[in-house]
């Protein structure tokens, strides 16, 4: 498959180089808001929409910054904008869902230091992606992370009907979940060959 064709570049943030699950970047979410499906469901399209306008306004940026000649800037630029975006979501959770802002509590305003969107667009820019491929990329990472967080919250209440030995309850079972979720994606990473 072309690594320039918009499903390799969607299928390679979402599978081959999930961005909690391959890069461990947006940790703190995943393992923090991945107790119920329904709230990591919530937080997982919060975040894809965070991303996919980080990765638009990342690219308008990028453009020009670099047509003024001050790339230097990038860095401050994207970190505006992703509080910004945050901001708008935080603000539209709470007006139209106070029980759903309630149940994402401390993570939702978190999203503005989630490492795994200023990572989007530190890597889209490194990567010199062009407008559909940012798209592609923007979305592939926001539908990996919100797999990684169904996939995670899954398990955890599955878990829950379990009876589970008193020493590897709690945070020990979640990073336990995570190491094993993080080696099943590992064995895509056969699938992009010799690109990250």
């Amino acid at each position: 498959m072309d690594p320039n064709s918009l499903t390799f570049i969607f299928l390679n943030a979402a599978l081959i180089n999930n961005f909690v699950l391959a890069l461990f970047l947006g940790l703190c979410p995943f393992l923090g808001v991945s107790a119920k499906r329904e709230t990591a469901w919530n937080m997982g399209l919060a975040t894809m929409f965070v991303m996919l306008v980080s990765s638009v306004s990342a690219y308008a940026i990028n453009w020009m910054l670099t047509e003024l000649e001050i790339e230097f800037l990038r860095l401050i630029c994207y970190i505006a904008v992703i509080a910004s975006a945050v901001q708008l979501v935080e603000m539209t959770v709470k007006k139209f869902s106070p029980a759903l802002f309630r149940a994402l509590g401390i993570f939702l305003p978190l999203i503005t230091t989630n490492c795994a969107i200023l990572g989007l667009a530190l890597f889209q820019t490194f990567r010199e992606y062009d407008f559909l491929q940012s798209l592609a990329f923007s979305l592939g990472a926001g539908a990996g992370f919100t797999l990684a967080l169904m996939l995670m919250a899954g398990l955890r209440e599955k878990l829950e009907l379990a009876r589970v030995p008193s020493v590897s309850r709690g945070a020990a079972m979640s990073l336990m979940l995570a190491g094993l979720l993080s080696l099943a994606f590992m064995g895509f990473a056969g699938l992009g060959g010799s690109h990250a």
